[in-house]
């Protein structure tokens, strides 16, 4: 039988397992600015492996949806990628006792000068398991308005260029290979099947 099986069908509801493994030995590698390396020697399969991995804080991501059901993108230089990508407002969570609903209020309006009326939690995803630690916690956020003032951005952040995407248009970049960022790919797609199933327009409209 199909391994597979198991956990197929409407008796097993498919979810990611925790799981702890005996750590014998950690060390930090590198110390960055925002994150680290770590190097931790770990008893599996009856033996002793050695994994090494970027120690991450974890981030929000928002996809803002207005009333014509556009969605907001913003164009922003990655050095990593040598590429200018089309992404969600985003970033880490780096403030001690801020929640994540919390930095997604505060990175909207830092990224993207809004507020808005309407928060809900769209779906968390782990970027490159096999290598960092990163989970990324994605709202959906509706009822747009400015901010009583703009937010003063350098570095990369000073050349972020804004754009208004009818979130169909932008499902379709994703699907057609145009546009890769993954949040921006899960956060996109999660949103316009959320809207779909609930048949109507974003709760903020």
């Amino acid at each position: 039988m199909d391994d597979t099986s198991s956990v197929s069908g409407t008796e097993h509801e498919l979810c990611d397992e925790q799981f702890d493994p005996e750590v014998v030995a950690t060390a930090e590698v590198y110390r960055g600015a925002v994150w680290s390396v770590c190097e931790d020697h770990v008893l599996y399969g009856g033996r002793e492996i050695v994994r090494q991995y970027l120690d991450h804080p974890g981030a929000v991501a928002i996809v803002a949806i207005d009333d014509e059901e556009r969605v907001l993108l913003i164009q922003q230089y990655r050095h990593p990628i040598r590429s200018r990508d089309w992404e969600l407002p985003a970033g880490l969570l780096d403030v001690v006792g801020e929640d994540p609903m919390g930095a997604a209020r505060r990175e909207l309006a830092e990224e993207a000068d809004l507020v808005a009326e309407a928060w809900e939690p769209l779906v968390s995803a782990y970027t490159t398991p096999g290598s960092n630690s990163e989970i990324v916690h994605l709202y959906l956020a509706t009822g747009l308005s400015a901010t009583p003032e703009a937010f003063d951005r350098e570095d990369e952040e000073a050349d972020i260029r804004p754009a208004w995407i009818p979130l169909s248009e932008a499902a379709d970049g994703v699907l057609a290979g145009r546009l890769r960022n993954g949040i921006l790919a899960i956060g996109v797609l999660a949103a316009e099947r959320r809207l779909r199933v609930r048949g109507r327009r974003p709760s903020g409209a």
